[in-house]
């Protein structure tokens, strides 16, 4: 389930239970790490290849795209359009339920794709391996926020969909081996220095803390989550990794 979740990966399952949902989502970050790593290596392969930063950065950013089939992309732009729209609760899901994509979600999408790009583009110039390392600590910090937004005490604003499957489904002690896996990956920040590392960990941390606020705010406007406000924290504490990691780095 976390693999036909996160990734395009073609897989079979069978005998799904909320049990399940929720080991699933805390092997997010697994899956967000892996993404993580063939972002980093499209970059850094398009680098070797002698194109600029910012174009590498382009080809795995997109690379990211086709792995998730833009799922979390397109969550992003659902709640933005939904919490842009102004409506109670009610008239918000119906405008995110939609299939089509709105001015506010138009926006927050071009805003957010140009950050990855710069970012990830600006890591590769200071130095590929940044790239890399970076690249997965993002995929990985995004997708936690996915798995702490599945702990207790974090409902669901439908009664069905995603959400409504794996809300409250993470146990605590399955959260905290998410966070410590997490933490773990921020050490391959290591061969660029352990200052870079740390700086990982910090934008991790960083990350986690803009995705707590866009939660609150989802919480407060749609009464819980659904799986658009799922994919809209991921790309958004994965967004703010990168946007993190890319400033600390010139001062390293």
């Amino acid at each position: 389930m976390a693999v036909g979740t996160f990734t395009v990966v073609p897989v079979r399952v069978e005998g799904v239970d909320r049990t399940t949902a929720g080991w699933a989502m805390s092997w997010a970050p697994v899956l967000g790490a892996c993404v993580g790593a063939v972002t980093g290596a499209v970059t850094v392969a398009g680098t070797w290849l002698g194109l600029s930063g910012a174009l590498a950065a382009v080809l795995g950013v997109g690379a990211a795209a086709l792995l998730t089939r833009g799922l979390h992309l397109d969550g992003l732009a659902d709640l933005a359009d939904g919490l842009g729209s102004g409506r109670p609760a009610e008239g918000a899901l119906e405008v995110m339920r939609r299939s089509d994509i709105g001015p506010f979600g138009v926006l927050t999408l071009v805003l957010v794709l140009v950050a990855q790009v710069l970012a990830l583009g600006g890591l590769a110039e200071v130095s590929p391996w940044a790239a890399a390392a970076a690249a997965v600590v993002a995929g990985a910090g995004g997708r936690l926020a996915v798995t702490l937004a599945c702990t207790a005490r974090v409902p669901s604003a439908r009664p069905d969909g995603l959400g409504a499957f794996v809300a409250g489904t993470v146990r605590a002690p399955l959260a905290a081996a998410a966070c410590a896996v997490t933490a773990l990956l921020c050490l391959v920040g290591l061969p660029h220095g352990a200052g870079f590392a740390a700086l990982c960990a910090g934008a991790v941390v960083c990350g986690l803390a803009a995705a707590a606020l866009l939660l609150r705010r989802a919480l407060r406007r749609l009464g819980g989550i659904t799986g658009d406000v799922l994919g809209a924290l991921a790309e958004s504490a994965g967004t703010s990794v990168l946007v993190v990691a890319a400033a600390g780095a010139s001062w390293l």
